[in-house]
C-alpha cells in the first residue's frame, strides 16, 4: 500500500464522531436528573405537610389547656360566690344557663351543685367526694374560643379554725375537660382550692 494511501486511510480512521454508540445518553442523563429533583420535591412537600399538621396539632392542644385553665378560675369564682351567707340557699342566679347571658350552670344541676359545693344535702347527707364526673354530667358547661369545656367541683373536706382564727375553711377539687369537636383532642387539667369563709365573705386560692 503507497504511503498517500494509509494517510488517507488514517484520516478516515480518526476523522469519526466521537459520539458515535452513545445516543441517548444525554437524554437519558436528563431524564434521571429530572426524577431526582421530583423526588426531592415531593419529600419536601410531605415534610411541609407534616410539619404543618404538628404544628396545627400543637396550637390546638395549647388552646385545649388554655381553655380547660379558664374554666378552673369559673369554677373558684363560683364556689367563692355560693359560700357568701347571702347565696346560702341556692346557686347566684347569674351563674345559671338561663341567665341573660347564659351563665356556666347547667339549670337541671344547679341544685346538685350548690349541694357539693356544701358538702351535703338538704337531708344532711354528705356529699363529700361526689362519684360525679366532668365527663359526665358537669356541674359546669363553658364555651371557650370555640372549644366545649365541662367542669366538675367536688367537696373534700373542711378545716374547722373557728376556735383559732374565726374562719372555715372547704378544700375543693375542680376538674375541667375541654374538647375540639372538629379535631376532637383534648386537654384535662384539676386543681385543688381553699375557700376560706370570714366575716361574711370568702376567699379561696389555689394550693396545687
Amino acid at each position: 500500500m503507497s504511503m498517500l494511501a494509509k494517510e488517507i486511510g488514517g484520516a478516515d480512521r480518526f476523522s469519526k464522531p466521537m459520539g458515535i454508540g452513545q445516543d441517548g445518553v444525554a437524554l437519558l442523563t436528563v431524564m434521571m436528573i429530572m426524577l431526582i429533583l421530583t423526588v426531592l420535591g415531593i419529600a419536601a412537600i410531605t415534610t411541609t405537610g407534616l410539619e404543618n399538621r404538628m404544628a396545627g396539632f400543637a396550637r390546638t392542644g395549647e388552646e385545649a389547656a388554655i381553655a380547660a385553665d379558664s374554666c378552673l378560675g369559673v369554677g373558684a369564682n363560683l364556689i367563692r360566690q355560693a359560700l357568701i351567707p347571702v347565696n346560702s340557699a341556692a346557686i347566684p342566679p347569674p351563674f345559671l344557663s338561663n341567665a341573660a347571658p347564659p351563665g356556666p350552670v347547667p339549670l337541671t344541676n344547679a341544685v346538685i351543685l350548690h349541694d357539693e359545693i356544701y358538702g351535703k344535702n338538704a337531708s344532711g347527707v354528705s356529699t363529700k367526694n361526689s362519684a360525679d364526673s366532668a365527663t359526665g354530667v358537669p356541674n359546669l358547661v363553658l364555651a371557650v374560643n370555640g372549644l366545649t369545656v365541662n367542669g366538675d367541683i367536688d367537696y373534700l373536706y373542711n378545716e374547722n379554725t373557728t376556735a383559732t382564727s374565726g374562719a372555715i375553711t372547704n378544700t375543693y377539687r375542680i376538674n375541667c375537660v375541654s374538647m375540639n369537636g372538629t379535631s376532637g383532642s383534648s386537654s384535662s387539667v384539676t386543681a385543688v382550692f381553699a375557700c376560706t369563709l370570714v366575716a361574711g365573705s370568702t376567699e379561696c386560692s389555689k394550693k396545687f
